[in-house]
């Protein structure tokens, strides 16, 4: 059985954000094999959940949301937080192997294309790839020392911050 084999579970606890989305996924009782956060706008903006168990879900995960669960099931869109080999991603890796740890299937270098499987990436501990067209994707940029890393960092700058 693959994870796709697996059925696809969409809840909406109306996380203001995926901060507070990702403090609920890690108190779960259960770890899923696969977790995305999904940016929801109605009724409201929030950050809604696709999620996917090995075993049995937990019971009363909270309010179901089917348009999560769509998503990643056509995987059309969803930021991938829990995924097959997102423990190894830890350390600077080149693409090749990050590729062939995890679920990651592209890696790409914004306003580049397609990022050069010898090119490394300083992973920071925290990478978060997008479905994009079918493909869980992983958005880098260039960094000091001819290195990639992640476009999401964990610790993001706001918005306007050095104004």
């Amino acid at each position: 059985m693959t994870i796709e084999d697996l059925p696809v579970i969409g809840v909406s606890l109306e996380h203001p954000d995926t901060v507070a989305a990702e403090h609920w996924l890690a108190a779960l009782p259960t770890t899923p094999v696969l977790a995305c956060t999904h940016l929801m706008r109605s009724p409201r903006p929030h950050v809604a959940l696709s999620l996917v168990f090995a075993g049995e879900a937990p019971p009363s995960l909270g309010p179901p949301c089917p348009e999560a669960a769509a998503a990643q099931l056509t995987r059309t869109s969803g930021r991938a937080v829990v995924y097959p080999g997102v423990r190894d991603l830890v350390g600077t890796l080149s693409v090749a192997e990050i590729i062939a740890r995890s679920a990651i299937e592209r890696v790409e270098v914004l306003g580049g294309g397609a990022a050069d499987h010898t090119a490394m990436v300083d992973t920071g501990g925290f990478v978060r790839p997008h479905w994009r067209a079918g493909v869980l994707t992983l958005a880098t940029t260039p960094a000091v020392g001819d290195r990639l890393v992640p476009f999401e960092t964990r610790t993001p700058t706001p918005c306007c911050a050095a104004h």
